[in-house]
């Protein structure tokens, strides 16, 4: 049986975590603001275009909707961005590396 090393993620070190924890949120507030815009300008376009008709429920889901997918977006990305940024996606095994039915040079 093989001993293998566990390779440390340099999101293990405190200050590389805190750096990129800390332009994770950045991100996100930035984002945050995006998404903000996106709501004002998704609900100015329903009201150009629907005039009286638009509801409160209609500005509700609106809002909520428009607002939460532009964020769940930024959320999502900024972790892949945080992920290999910090060099966390370098210190993964891979178990495929071996393998000779798999391509790497892709």
């Amino acid at each position: 049986m093989e001993a293998r090393m566990v390779k440390r993620s340099p999101l293990d070190d405190g200050d590389t975590s805190k750096v990129a924890w800390a332009r994770y949120r950045r991100l996100m507030k930035g984002m945050a603001l995006v998404s903000l815009l996106a709501v004002v300008g998704a609900l100015g376009w329903l009201r150009f275009t629907m005039g009286e008709a638009l509801t409160i429920h209609m500005i509700i889901a609106t809002a909520a909707g428009v607002g939460l997918s532009v964020l769940l977006g930024a959320a999502l990305m900024g972790l892949v961005f945080l992920s290999s940024g910090s060099g966390h996606d370098e210190s993964i095994e891979d178990p495929f590396e071996n393998d000779p039915d798999m391509n790497h040079d892709r």
